[in-house]
């Protein structure tokens, strides 16, 4: 299966909307092997409330060589829990440089089946990640609306919207159920999910902001079509340091955040 197969399947099969962040941050642990270990108990303790694992690749770039170890370790934990995996790394950027950037994080083990990819360069500068997550069976998410209050500087007012529309003439020439070119929607913005919901029909949505940043999964629902499928609400922080680095604490919030999402769809 693709990765918007296998997400929709998982969360079908699970009934679970959640994707859980993994944003291991250094300041909170002895040394590098208690954030590996850590972050590894995390994922494989959440695994079966979550539809995919999303690392934020910022926090293991900050750990150097020993992060990418540490992030080969977490995509391969990932797979053999059967976990698609979302890199979160909102890259963008032109011509061979872009398919570079392409080919280093939707293949390889260090790298996600999907990745979050920034179209600010123009939309010419989607064109070798959407390549490559359709050969490689994967996906790309395009940031449409982040969930930082900021993102209003540039956001919106019709530029959100533009880039909406081409999410969806890229995924006019795929088939299937949802295609490979997904959207990044902050689900701080739930009086917009309705519409972009309707304006991207076959787009997986990416909600970020679930939990810390104070987006609620009761205010969720419009980002999903019927039978609770088409998004994913993401919560980092609030499960991976629910309380401290208590696991037991994440798998609460985690399953949590499940029931929620769960709820607002009943």
């Amino acid at each position: 299966m693709n990765f918007a197969q296998a997400v929709t399947d998982r969360t079908r099969r699970l009934n679970t909307r959640l994707c859980v962040g993994l944003d291991p941050r250094l300041d909170g642990y002895r040394d590098a092997a208690h954030l590996r270990t850590h972050t590894l108990d995390v994922l494989e303790a959440t695994a079966p409330y979550a539809a995919c694992v999303k690392p934020q690749l910022a926090f293991y770039e900050a750990l150097g060589l020993e992060g990418m170890r540490i992030l080969e370790d977490v995509c391969a934990a990932a797979r053999t829990l059967g976990l698609p995996v979302l890199l979160d790394a909102k890259r963008g950027d032109i011509g061979s440089t872009a398919q570079a950037y392409a080919q280093g994080w939707l293949t390889g083990r260090h790298a996600g089946a999907a990745l979050t990819v920034n179209p600010f360069l123009g939309f010419e500068t989607l064109t070798p990640f959407v390549d490559t997550a359709r050969a490689s069976g994967g996906a790309v998410f395009v940031l449409v609306k982040t969930s930082n209050p900021g993102q209003a500087d540039l956001q919106g007012h019709g530029v959100s919207e533009r880039v909406a529309d081409e999410i969806t003439r890229l995924n006019a020439a795929e088939d299937g159920e949802y295609a490979s070119v997904g959207a990044v929607v902050g689900a701080t913005h739930p009086q917009d999910l309705a519409a972009f919901r309707a304006r991207m029909p076959r787009a997986l949505l990416l909600l970020p902001g679930l939990g810390a940043q104070g987006a609620t999964a009761a205010q969720l629902a419009p980002a999903f079509d019927a039978g609770g499928t088409g998004a994913l609400a993401s919560a980092s922080r609030g499960v991976q340091y629910a309380r401290g680095l208590d696991v037991p604490a994440s798998v609460q919030a985690a399953r949590t955040f499940r029931d929620e999402l769960n709820a607002a769809l009943a």
